[in-house]
């Protein structure tokens, strides 16, 4: 299998990559870095893909948390296709998605959601009086008229996407109101109801699903969990706009909530968001990572960390941002201290004052902090192709 995937990696450096496209950026410093010299957690992660590549008969679960990179969508899906594409059926479900639309906000792009009633929305910049878990946010629905729809299938491009079913569905939420869920408009299943989320077994694989509910008083919804039973592999993605670590300290059902998710890697881009003021806190940044990973490790203990760093970015009215150099270090110090592993998002997209010309390139937004859709990418690319030569190399 791994003779395969070299084939697929040389066959990627014939064609025309993003790199070598554009000349500011740095494909030379796109490596998985190891700033402890070794990651055993980090290892266990790259046998169980390797196993799964190589027998499809494994579980591998990866998460990606951050803010509005993540929310997006465009990054994380990008990443999900390039794992997909190694092995022919290795689908192991949709993962957490959430109602963004009920909270007024966008929906990542590769999937839709629409809503009807009255929803009240919190998120962990304005928590409110919600309880919120890996998701970073919550709508709460006051009475029966209140309803979600997730559709997976974008009707602008149904042909071009890769095409997810799920069977199984587990809302993350609480409340008197009893969910149920109704498939094509017509049938409706009720779940089972537990502390932490209600199930549903399915009776036939679906693409869309709307989420309703019986009886009375209020449910909390903190994310639908989409799931199969074949094995596979399954990134989900929890971003947040605006997000930054305190923000996400703030989610009291974190540890709840992953329990279902279970995540055998999480990629972190939480950082953009703690370097926009007028000073950056190293300490604080770290403190506030190590009780997220915290959390995450009473879920797995033996969970690894890829650390992606921040982009360069600017400040509104005051130019390049002077922290991003500071906040990597932070990266490489938490990479260090749990053993994790890094990719240095700044150095690879061109290092100080390289947002300016990913802007030029049309690769980056006026703001020179977001990217567009062909930007993440492009990152995207980069970063896959880090983690695959790293795969190759058998660390």
């Amino acid at each position: 299998m791994k003779r395969l995937i070299l084939c697929v990696l040389l066959l990627g450096m014939l064609l025309p990559a993003g790199a070598r496209r554009y000349p500011f950026m740095r494909p030379d410093k796109s490596q998985i870095q190891y700033p402890a010299g070794q990651s055993p957690d980090y290892a266990l992660f790259l046998r169980k893909l390797d196993t799964l590549l190589s027998t499809g008969n494994t579980d591998v679960k990866v998460l990606h948390m951050g803010g509005s990179h993540v929310q997006g969508g465009t990054f994380t899906d990008r990443l999900r296709r390039h794992f997909l594409s190694l092995r022919y059926g290795i689908d192991g479900g949709r993962g957490l998605v959430f109602p963004f639309s009920a909270a007024g906000t966008n929906t990542p792009s590769s999937y839709n959601t629409s809503w009807q009633g009255s929803w009240e929305s919190a998120t962990c910049l304005k928590p409110r009086d919600a309880q919120l878990g890996v998701s970073g946010m919550a709508v709460t629905a006051r009475d029966t008229s209140a309803r979600v729809v997730v559709d997976l299938v974008l009707k602008e491009n149904q042909l071009l996407q890769q095409h997810y079913c799920f069977n199984k569905v587990d809302v993350l939420g609480e409340g008197s109101l009893e969910p149920v869920i109704v498939l094509n408009g017509r049938d409706t299943v009720r779940g089972v109801i537990g502390k932490e989320l209600c199930h549903f077994d399915l009776p036939y694989y679906t693409d869309w699903l709307q989420l309703s509910f019986k009886g009375k008083g209020k449910y909390t919804v903190r994310g639908l969990y989409l799931d199969r039973p074949n094995a596979g592999f399954t990134l989900s993605e929890a971003g947040v706009n605006g997000a930054s670590t305190h923000s996400w300290r703030r989610c009291s059902r974190l540890t709840e909530d992953l329990r279902r998710v279970r995540p055998d890697l999480v990629v972190f881009s939480i950082g953009i968001n703690d370097i926009q003021g007028g000073d950056f806190d190293e300490d604080y940044f770290k403190a506030n990572y190590r009780a997220i990973i915290q959390e995450i490790k009473k879920v797995n203990p033996r969970c690894a960390f890829l650390f992606t760093g921040i982009n360069d970015s600017w400040r509104r009215g005051r130019g390049v941002n002077e922290h991003t150099a500071r906040a990597e270090k932070a990266f490489r110090d938490l990479a260090a201290e749990y053993k994790a592993v890094f990719w240095d998002w700044y150095e690879v997209m061109g290092g100080y004052g390289s947002m300016a010309s990913w802007e030029t390139a049309g690769l980056a937004q006026a703001d020179k902090v977001h990217f567009t859709p062909q930007g993440y990418r492009e990152v995207a690319d980069m970063l896959f192709d880090a983690i695959l030569e790293d795969y190759y190399k058998g660390r």
